[in-house]
């Protein structure tokens, strides 16, 4: 299955997220809110963008098979 720009792309934002989880498990230190700001509209929509890639990585999840 050939992953198009948008797979590559939710892949990168999936990998953010896991990294950033990463960090506040074992640190307590969420880079994306000391980047964007804790709670602020960036911060928020980049928690957005990475819950839908994690959506979208499902849907390509399902399809490798096929």
């Amino acid at each position: 299955m050939k992953v198009g720009t948008v797979g590559w792309i939710a892949m990168v934002l999936v990998i953010i997220g896991a990294l950033n989880w990463g960090l506040v498990g074992l640190f307590s230190f969420n880079l994306v809110d000391s980047i964007f700001g804790a709670g602020s509209t960036l911060a928020m929509i980049v928690y957005i963008l990475v819950g839908l890639s994690g959506l979208w990585m499902i849907f390509i999840a399902t399809q490798m098979n096929k």
